[in-house]
């Protein structure tokens, strides 16, 4: 039965990624997973214990920077807080609801079709006592499904629950997936709920609840909510906010990539810096309004102004609409660091003379550049994965361009990956530095300057949740363009390695794949995670893949319920290890042939098993315990 789901799952799978591929060859998919969430796992044990009975009006646009809900109105640290898996929200910040549990992983690692209770949102107790239906309470939200990232199904819902005095939480609203793929992203649409006699006022210690059912299927089921308001003296058509405010970050003061390193800025500073900058304001009242808006760009390290508006700028807005505003910048010195060092210019956007009666902490908006030792076209985070169908009869490739202003070294490649089953890390590939590749901008053929030996995929480490591979000899570039990517052969799966994709870059995301022996330009939108580490030497957070396919072994019986036996070749005894998906290691030892060892504790699943003899170890294969 085991294996008819998984079959029938594959199929599926199968058939709707088809049904979403740009080309035969190279698609976008669900990046199933969020290192962020996992990241900040401390500040979440550190908010759990604050509680606090709160009064009216509550309020929350989520326009705060930190990921995580904020503790002084919310209990429980779920969803996801950001400004990229959103389309056009109200203000700047949503709280994002999907099939990723609080750690950034699946809900269900091994039965994806199944649907799961995922994601809720609880506010902190609110007190109520002295109300009654007559005082006329609701609560008004905005949602958004897909967003950025993948729609949810029809067996997928984002669901409202309140809970009354007697502590019973019951549902009063809830909204359905879709059939079919969403070929537009919808608009935020608001919802009015009262609150009812149902709730047996008083109510000292009343709660809301958010909660969303999904199943990874082949996406993360995605909703956004946004601007959540619950207060007296209201009815159904109080649609109104009332509030002028940013809806994204600013952008970035670079033309073409989002970081570099400050010596190679400077290099060429009046090719690499932007002409303008920009940002979204949205008028949510029912007036036309003139905005008062302004914005200073500071160097953080010194403190000195690099460039701002020399007045305040207006922009005329209709009700209920956004315009993008931009800016002239005109910088006319950079500030001087050695080589190596870090430096961030901070960019601030902030209203003046609102006359909106909306909050304050949305009137401002603040983003930094950075300058590292790195190459980046991405903002550093994923909201879709990109992978290529592998040929067999050749190996697939990514190559991503990038520029230098002076002759650099080259250290290595940071990847961001992103999550899949068979897990990441049983897919070995090769890293590839080019100076041309064949038949692009002319070259006849590729010039290959670096190839690793086989790499072993890994997730995030704690810096910044991509993995950094390091050349066995660093490389020398002179300034110019060269390419870095990787390679990989077809396996069982039929598709290479998840990579993080940035879907905020728009415009060329400079990639390159190669599947059939032709180059060819990406058709997908946004940025590749891929980084090239730069100067000095850096330490690395990965290793060479040391699997072998030399050794010939099999794990029977698979499936298997209590027992399994290894059978392999030339040994008299081999050390085994068991692994769950996300690598962590259950049970190991030394084996002789034709002996079995005890599974039974493995609660059902999906395993990888590993097998060494004679000092070489096999790649590893799936266990499915029954």
């Amino acid at each position: 039965m085991r294996q008819t789901i998984i079959f029938a799952y594959v199929l599926l799978i199968t058939a709707i990624l088809s049904a979403l591929a740009v080309s035969g060859q190279e698609f976008a998919g669900p990046v199933m997973w969020n290192p962020v969430l996992s990241s900040h796992a401390l500040q979440k044990k550190i908010a759990k214990k604050t509680t606090a009975v709160l009064s009216l009006p509550f309020f929350d646009d989520f326009t705060g920077y930190s990921p995580i809900p904020d503790s002084s109105k919310w209990v429980d640290f779920e969803v996801y807080i950001n400004n990229t898996m959103c389309v056009s929200p109200i203000s700047r910040g949503v709280a994002t609801f999907d099939d990723l549990n609080s750690t950034g992983i699946p809900y269900d690692s091994f039965s994806n079709t199944v649907v799961n209770y995922a994601d809720s949102l609880t506010s902190q107790p609110i007190d109520l006592s002295a109300d009654s239906v007559g005082d006329s309470l609701y609560l008004s939200f905005f949602y958004q499904p897909q967003g950025n990232g993948f729609y949810p199904t029809s067996s997928d819902s984002l669901m409202l629950y309140f809970k009354n005095k007697y502590g019973t939480f019951v549902k009063v609203w809830s909204v359905a997936g879709f059939d079919t793929p969403l070929s537009v992203v919808p608009a935020f649409q608001q919802v009015m709920v009262p609150l009812t006699d149902s709730l047996d006022f008083p109510n000292p210690t009343f709660q809301f609840r958010f909660v969303n059912t999904a199943s990874m299927n082949w996406a993360d089921a995605d909703w956004n909510i946004d601007y959540v308001k619950l207060d007296r003296n209201r009815n159904v058509g109080d649609t109104t906010i009332g509030d002028v405010a940013f809806t994204s970050n600013p952008s970035f003061l670079l033309n073409d990539y989002t970081s570099m390193p400050y010596y190679q800025f400077t290099a060429n500073p009046l090719s690499e810096i932007v002409s303008q900058v920009t940002d979204s304001i949205r008028n949510d009242t029912s007036l036309s309004q003139s905005i008062n808006y302004s914005f200073a760009t500071t160097d953080v390290g010194s403190g000195i102004p690099l460039s701002g508006s020399s007045g305040l700028s207006t922009v005329s807005l209709s009700g209920y609409t956004t315009a993008q505003v931009t800016e002239p910048i005109s910088i006319s010195g950079f500030p001087s660091y050695p080589p190596g060092a870090s430096v961030i210019f901070e960019t601030q956007y902030y209203l003046q003379s609102t006359p909106s009666t909306g909050p304050a902490v949305n009137d401002t908006i603040i983003h930094d550049q950075f300058f590292g030792n790195y190459l980046a076209y991405d903002d550093g985070t994923a909201e879709k994965s990109y992978y290529l169908e592998l040929q067999t009869a050749t190996p697939g490739r990514i190559a991503i361009e990038y520029h230098l202003n002076q002759p650099d070294t080259l250290r290595g490649l940071a990847i961001y990956f992103g999550r899949q089953v068979p897990f990441a890390s049983y897919k070995p590939f090769i890293i590839d530095i080019y100076s041309a590749l064949a038949g692009i901008n002319g070259f006849p053929a590729d010039n290959l300057l670096s190839a690793s030996d086989l790499l072993n995929p890994a997730y995030a480490d704690s810096v910044n949740h991509f993995w950094t591979y390091l050349l066995d000899t660093p490389l020398l570039l002179p300034a110019g363009i060269f390419y870095a990517g990787t390679s990989m052969s077809y396996d069982d799966g039929g598709d290479s390695l998840y990579f993080g994709l940035d879907v905020n870059r728009i415009g060329s995301n400079h990639a390159y794949f190669n599947v059939e022996g032709i180059w060819t330009p990406s058709a997908i939108s946004g940025a590749i995670m891929m980084r090239p580490i730069l100067g000095r030497a850096v330490p690395g957070s990965a290793v060479k893949n040391i699997y072998t396919n030399a050794v010939k072994w099999q794990v029977l019986p698979n499936p298997a319920e209590n027992t399994v036996e290894f059978q392999f070749e030339d040994a008299q005894s081999a050390t085994y290890n068991i692994t769950d998906v996300q690598g962590h290691a259950l049970i190991h030892g030394t084996i002789s042939k034709n002996k079995t060892i005890d599974i039974s504790a493995l609660t059902p699943g999906m395993y990888f098993v590993t097998l060494t003899t004679n000092d070489v170890t096999g790649m590893p294969q799936k266990l499915i315990k029954l």
